[in-house]
């Protein structure tokens, strides 16, 4: 006789769909869940009759996705969500978000600020963000204390900040919290120098060697504006894809985020290197910088991921919208209907980016052995009915609004709408004490 198996929770749902293998759509299904991993997806009836769980919830009208991957974030500049808004990207740094940041951003700024953006993102099914901002430290607290994965960006720029004085003391920095959290179960790392018209050739040396020695990847803002071009070719010679590949940072470790501006031959480039680009839709239209060219980046075998970048660009963290603008726009681009299926954007938002991150074999998709790290979309609202396809509702008619759930390492933090770690109200108490300091002062960016 076999005895039925104990595990820590039985997930049941009318739908399940694992994004691996691509396109499937499981009906009727459970996934078990012991010690924070996926034990086993299944029929119900079957798992019913194999598992024990400590606790079983039934989900009669949802479809579980596994969490989305914010594969590209500046989190704590949640807190400057409208700051600035309606102006070209060099003015917007220049004149108002860099005067900004070297009057107000401290490790309290940082860590308020992606408490924010975390409470935001869980509300939104994002259980993993990688992010890029100064005094990582901070959000590294932040994002534990939320109980969220994080990758943690180890900054660099040639520019002194609050956090440290030059680009080899970010490093270092950086490489020290790593040294202390690397272990951490929720939490890897990546290099993250800002863009190259912020970073040396020199530093782009010891980050490569740093990449290649602890096999991590590098993210940076690349091809993001045509002025970004034109100064390189002005200042280096060449366009900044060619300035990195002669400097070898180009491969399969490479994310590199907006790569609005490309030709064919650096899409090509990017393709036979194995490199990632994090599309960010929302914050490109916003800022006016022009559109990937996702279409042409996918068909050329390149990996593409999506991010929201920062709140203070966007000016919200919310991966539905960016799954829904990348498939239209792409669409639009190609003159080509059948470009980016639904179930190709949403492993856009999901495995695509733990890939890149690293994190693949752990989180991504919903299959036995990685992490429970899940979100569930409630479909009993009238604006999804009828469903034919829970996939293309999931790209073209869902919202952020409809998540109700939401896991990550088996730990529940959102549930039916209410977040679980976080207190909403604190969170807002401090959003006001940092709007009413930099108010004051807003006339000076």
């Amino acid at each position: 006789m076999i005895h039925p198996e104990k595990i820590d929770t039985l997930l049941e749902a009318r739908w399940i769909i694992p994004v691996e293998p691509a396109g499937a759509v499981l009906r009727n299904h459970a996934i078990a869940i012991n010690r924070g991993t996926i034990r086993d997806v299944m029929p119900s009836i079957e798992a019913h009759a194999r598992f024990v769980p400590d606790e079983h919830i039934v989900l009669g009208n949802h479809a579980l996705i596994p969490g989305l991957v914010n594969l590209h974030a500046h989190a704590a500049m949640s807190l400057m969500r409208g700051i600035a808004d309606d102006l070209p990207l060099m003015e917007w740094l220049g004149n108002h978000i860099w005067p900004a940041e070297a009057r107000h951003v401290d490790s309290n700024f940082v860590f308020d600020g992606t408490r924010l953006a975390c409470a935001e993102m869980l509300r939104g099914g994002i259980t993993c963000f990688n992010d890029m901002y100064l005094f990582p430290e901070a959000t590294v607290r932040a994002a534990v204390d939320a109980g969220m994965r994080a990758s943690i960006g180890m900054i660099a720029i040639d520019l002194p900040t609050a956090y440290a004085s030059d680009a080899d003391d970010y490093l270092a920095k950086g490489l020290a919290l790593r040294d202390e959290y690397g272990r951490h179960p929720l939490l890897s790392f990546c290099f993250a120098p800002h863009a190259p018209y912020t970073v040396s050739d020199r530093i782009f040396g010891s980050i490569l060697t740093y990449a290649e020695q602890l096999d991590l990847p590098i993210h940076i803002h690349l091809h993001e504006t045509t002025d970004e071009i034109r100064n390189s070719l002005k200042s280096h010679g060449v366009r900044p894809i060619e300035r990195l590949h002669k400097l070898g940072l180009l491969g399969p470790n490479l994310i590199a985020v907006h790569m609005v501006h490309l030709n064919g031959e650096e899409i090509e480039l990017m393709a036979q290197l194995g490199c990632t680009v994090a599309n960010c839709p929302s914050s490109n239209l916003k800022l006016a910088n022009g559109l990937a060219p996702v279409a042409a980046l996918t068909s050329a075998g390149v990996n593409v991921g999506l991010g929201t970048d920062g709140a203070a660009s966007n000016n919200r963290l919310d991966m539905f919208e960016e799954m829904r603008f990348t498939a239209l726009l792409a669409k639009a681009q190609s003159c080509k209907a059948n470009i980016l299926p639904a179930w190709q954007v949403l492993q856009m938002a999901t495995l695509n980016g733990a890939n890149a991150l690293g994190i693949g074999t752990l989180t991504g998709s919903l299959v036995a052995g990685k992490a429970a790290d899940i979100t569930a979309v409630d479909f009993s609202s009238l604006e999804l009915a009828p469903c034919y396809d829970p996939v293309s509702h999931l790209v073209y008619a869902a919202g952020r609004e409809h998540v109700s759930h939401v896991w990550v390492n088996g730990k529940m933090l959102l549930n039916d709408g209410e977040l679980t770690t976080l207190d909403e109200q604190e969170i807002l108490l401090r959003a006001e004490f940092w709007r009413e300091r930099m108010a004051t002062e807003s006339k000076n960016y």
